[in-house]
């Protein structure tokens, strides 16, 4: 078991399988241009496979792969399979733009992935391709639904922004309802990659917009999520998430991996250690003390709120947000 020194259990692992994304989001990389890290500079499957029998057999218990974009990443769902096939009780999720997701979902759930997340910031196409400069919202719309055709649980994150999509907040819930997802809101994180012409729709306002046309009560954290959750009268239960708070971290449980092997203790902490020369080097035992030292350096709690705030300097598409 992986315990930090906060008393915290550590039973969960988001792994960034590549840093490429095929939309320009304006709150993540719109001016990222098309040059990446080379190929050869990443992990790959069998390597990244490695650890997480490390990271498994040391007391992890959920596994969310992420990106950029995972989808991205040629035989995904071989990798998926390899870890369902090594612990099929994982709880094995992923984190999409859905892009890709109409002709990935069945593979997907055939290999062993349980449940998705997936971003909608909106449901008009010309406000999609504002947001992701790309027209994207057809092919995203019909991935949800294919993926909740074949058996794929499907949650929804939505950024609401002012002077972009501020005025669909209730629309995207509604949407998210109909189909029985749930939808968590994100207010905006400000890093220095993206636009500067956007800015973040704080908690206060998103539920006083709510308000207006719901009756709903809070409903506190849902085990170690960083989402404060909220019910309704009819029992639906939508999220917001606060990353300029630290109420979370108190619960916090996860750390993440990026594709080049470096092994992340905090979303908001540019510390780091990494696994990468001990994993090509097959360095079991190395690679496994490198996880406890960064689970034992993990944080109490980020660097966001109060009069000392920073923001991070690593990108979100490197770590999956």
């Amino acid at each position: 078991m992986l315990i930090d020194s906060y008393d915290r259990v550590v039973d969960y692992i988001r792994i960034s399988v590549t840093e490429r994304c095929n939309f320009r989001c304006q709150y993540c990389m719109p001016e990222k241009p098309f040059s990446w890290v080379p190929k050869e500079n990443l992990l790959t499957f069998e390597e990244l496979f490695m650890f997480i029998k490390v990271a498994i057999d040391e007391g992890v218990k959920k596994i969310r792969i992420t990106g950029g974009e995972p989808l991205l990443r040629e035989d995904l769902d071989v990798f998926i399979k390899m870890i369902y096939d090594y612990a099929p009780d994982i709880d094995l999720a992923m984190t999409t733009n859905a892009y890709l997701l109409k002709s990935t979902a069945q593979k997907l759930k055939d290999a062993g992935l349980k449940r998705l997340n997936v971003s909608i910031d909106t449901l008009k196409p010309d406000v999609a391709q504002k947001i992701a400069q790309k027209d994207v919202l057809q092919n995203v719309l019909e991935g949800v639904e294919e993926a909740l055709s074949v058996g794929l649980k499907v949650k929804v994150n939505m950024v609401p922004m002012h002077n972009m999509n501020a005025d669909e907040i209730v629309d995207v819930l509604e949407y998210c309802k109909a189909r029985g997802m749930t939808v968590r809101f994100i207010e905006y994180m400000e890093n220095r990659y993206a636009s500067k012409e956007i800015s973040r729709v704080p908690s206060s306002e998103l539920l006083a917009t709510l308000a207006q046309h719901y009756d709903f009560v809070e409903d506190g954290y849902d085990g170690a999520s960083p989402s404060r959750y909220y019910r309704m009268g009819d029992g639906y239960k939508f999220g917001i998430i606060e990353p300029y708070g630290d109420d979370f971290c108190k619960q916090c449980n996860r750390i993440r991996l990026t594709a080049e092997g470096q092994l992340i203790p905090c979303l908001y902490f540019d510390e780091a250690l990494s696994i990468g020369k001990a994993i090509k080097e097959g360095d079991i035992a190395a690679a496994a003390e490198v996880l406890r030292e960064v689970v034992k350096n993990k944080p109490e709690k980020n660097r966001w709120g109060g009069e000392n705030a920073e923001v991070s300097s690593r990108a979100f598409y490197e770590t999956g947000g």
